[in-house]
């Protein structure tokens, strides 16, 4: 917007001067949300025109002096791709969270008990049957010692569960195991609590997504070729909700985890009155058709099924790990979704297996159909039948979506390990919706591998699962005792504390041994030999990173007064974009080489002619040089590397600078036209210290964007 003074001539006058300030007399350089006056002056005295300059978009808003917020806008891209893409992104996961609005995307006990109980209540549909798939190998006239098995889980359950009401309080940031540990145990104790935790939480969304799409296999026997490629769509599926932050997936997943409770409870009331109230069967019915004995009953084949029935817990630390999710008070609302957890899941698994020993329902080796579809088939019969393929679905539901505690916890912990510089430093990034996307994809990439190499296989599968979280629940509790003897002298109920958390460490660390013992052939070696190595990684980060911090410097002075510049253009030809480069290099030294490869000798007349014209334009106490480098092995690269670490070595006390002029295209396809020797230059000076690399782009345009260019500013 162009306002008075306006004289005849200035639209062709050169703008000689150019002064902005904001219209409101605002003197602060970096408040660039103002309407600014530009002040433009002819080169005749007097001429003068005044341009307002009003952002209808401002990409920044000022906060206070010396303070910018970047705005929506300053997000959006300018490229047709990137615009594109964007929409894409914003469709798929959502319109991006500012940092300030991250205290509302907290869960309530609601959501929460959705969101990081799901992997704990999901396994009731397939805990029982992991009991009575070992139990079986002594044939079906044993399957009732399923359920005593069960009741020792469910203890085991109330020990666990009772201990982490009290790591809740004592760390309230989140008493995970690998801070619980790693404050207590030390470091490494830390760290093998949190590669026990990691692992659990991949085998997590395997055996959950697995087990879901064997029980969706069960409602449709077509399927059953399909369980892989299932599998891997709904993980990405859930990987994409998650995506969208925490408490948009809190809201997504509430559904199911609570029809799944309603319908299993229906399942368990109607099968409790049919059985003893109507039919008056026997607790512990006869199991048919009768298996034969394939091995001998023995208390390993007991501990057997015990380690793999102990799967039932798995999630039950999730809670105790996210307490920074919760809304205020977070310590409060974490102990009441902790306790409804555990009488949710000990109610569903003591009535899925007191069903399962009345009605006799055996398990296959195919898992299809499953022992809970089994069942539901028994249950649900005659006007309620229609009720058994609403039970599937809600078992497939919560069972795909129990690995939501994975995709919580598994970032989560990642971060922290991140943040401890014991893993990549992109684990800490919040993504656009808040949540840790790296994290979040990196679990998916893995669950879904694990998918493939296992065939979705959940008996292969689970025989992986429950050590890992054995041991951090170890851990912690351990690391709870410790805890509490340090805080001896402030807390009086200390000793009481301490035995709670005691009991819950001698019983985990008992399960864990036998797990590893019992499971170790069936593929528990691989985690048993997989944490250390994690272990390991985790320390050859941390020390990466040490160095790192300890090497981090360059060798270019400190005080600006002790830079001497040498400079080096390398140059193909003397075009408008090497010279631009060239006047650049100028301006900062009077020491400047320009350096070409000669390769083919018409190139070196040409650039020897053109250098001849234009240094002619050059002051006699300018030091600008043009060297020519004979290539007889024609590659270009190679002897324009060793002259730069040649004058490197010569100079070590000068500041090495490389200016390289490049053209930069419209379309990303005319790459593929050109060599790319600047991109490979730059490459190979990237891992070379003390020399400072400076990229000169001419961007080309097409016609139609030159002419809008030109036109804008002319009007």
């Amino acid at each position: 917007m162009d306002h008075p003074e306006h004289h005849p001539g200035d639209d062709a006058a050169p703008q000689d001067a150019r002064k902005a300030t904001d219209v409101g007399g605002n003197t602060d350089d970096f408040d660039l949300s103002q309407p600014v006056m530009e002040e433009l002056t002819g080169s005749l005295p007097g001429n003068k025109r005044i341009r307002i300059i009003r952002p209808e978009h401002p990409v920044f808003r000022h906060i206070s002096e010396g303070t910018l917020e970047a705005t929506e806008r300053s997000y959006v891209p300018q490229d047709p791709l990137g615009k594109f893409t964007a929409r894409i992104k914003h469709f798929v996961i959502g319109s991006p969270i500012p940092t300030g609005k991250a205290g509302q995307e907290r869960l309530t006990k609601f959501k929460a008990l959705a969101v990081l109980s799901s992997d704990a209540i999901s396994s009731v549909a397939y805990a029982t049957e992991a009991i009575l798939i070992n139990l079986v190998a002594a044939g079906s006239g044993h399957l009732g010692l399923a359920f005593p098995i069960s009741m020792v889980i469910i203890a085991l359950l109330t020990v666990v569960a009772i201990s982490y009401r009290q790591t809740i309080p004592a760390y309230p940031n989140g008493g995970g195991s690998y801070i619980v540990a790693k404050d207590n145990l030390g470091t490494t104790v830390g760290l093998v609590a949190a590669a026990a935790l990691l692992i659990d939480y991949v085998l997590n969304v395997a055996v959950s997504v697995s087990a879901g799409v064997l029980n969706l296999a069960s409602l449709f026997g077509g399927l059953s070729p399909y369980i892989v490629p299932i599998g891997v769509t709904l993980v990405v599926l859930i990987t994409l909700v998650n995506l969208r932050g925490v408490r948009e997936s809190g809201t997504f997943f509430a559904f199911p985890t609570y029809f799944f409770v309603v319908t299993a409870m229906l399942l368990i009331l109607i099968g409790v009155v049919k059985a003893f109230v109507f039919h008056h069967q026997p607790f512990i019915a006869e199991f048919t058709p009768p298996v034969q004995a394939i091995e001998p009953l023995s208390l390993f084949l007991i501990l057997r099924s015990f380690a793999t029935g102990c799967s039932a817990m798995t999630g039950v630390e999730a809670i105790s790990n996210g307490i920074p999710a919760f809304q205020k008070p977070e310590t409060r609302n974490a102990v009441i979704t902790l306790t409804w957890m555990a009488v949710i899941l000990g109610t569903l698994f003591f009535g899925i297996t007191v069903l399962t020993m009345t009605y006799g329902v055996e398990a296959n080796a195919s898992s299809n159909p499953t022992v809970v579809a089994q069942l539901a088939m028994k249950v649900f019969t005659g006007p309620l039948v229609f009720l058994f393929p609403v039970f599937q679905i809600a078992t497939l539901g919560i069972l795909t979506l129990s690995a939501e505690t994975s995709y919580s916890d598994f970032p989560r912990l990642a971060s922290l390990l991140a943040r401890d510089r014991f893993l990549p430093s992109q684990f800490a990034f919040r993504g656009d919706r808040l949540a840790f996307s790296v994290g979040i994809i990196f679990l998916a990439i893995l669950a879904s591998t694990l998918l493939i190499i296992f065939k979705g296989d959940t008996n292969r599968l689970i025989n992986l699962f429950a050590i890992g979280v054995f041991i951090s629940f170890t851990l912690s509790q351990a690391g709870m005792v410790r805890h509490w003897y340090r805080l001896r002298a402030q807390d009086k109920t200390w000793r009481r504390s301490m035995l709670i958390n005691g009991a819950g460490a001698t019983t985990t660390a008992l399960v864990a041994i036998v797990i590893s013992v019992t499971k170790f052939v069936e593929g528990a070696w691989i985690v048993v030999l997989l944490i250390p190595c994690i272990v390991l990684m985790f320390k050859a980060i941390h020390r990466h990173y040490e160095h790192y911090e300890r090497e981090r410097t360059s060798d270019i002075p400190l005080n600006p007064h002790d830079i001497h510049h040498r400079i080096i253009v390398p140059v193909n030809r003397l075009d408008r974009a090497s010279l631009q480069s060239l006047s650049y290099a100028r301006s900062i030294s009077q020491h400047v080489t320009v350096v070409h490869v000669a390769i083919d000798e018409d190139d070196v007349n040409r650039v020897k002619a053109t250098w001849v014209q234009w240094q002619k334009q050059l002051p006699e106490e300018e030091e600008t040089h043009l060297l020519i480098i004979e290539s007889p092995y024609r590659s270009l690269l190679r002897p324009l590397l060793a002259y730069i670490d040649t004058i490197k070595r010569f100079h070590p006390n000068e500041t090495l600078t490389i200016i390289l002029p490049e053209y930069i295209v419209v379309h990303w396809w005319e790459y593929f036209l050109h060599n790319q020797n600047g991109l490979r230059l730059k490459a190979a000076l990237f891992f070379r210290p003390g020399i400072v690399v400076i990229d000169i782009p001419e961007h080309l345009r097409d016609r139609y964007q030159a002419d809008v260019v030109r036109s804008t500013h002319n009007s």
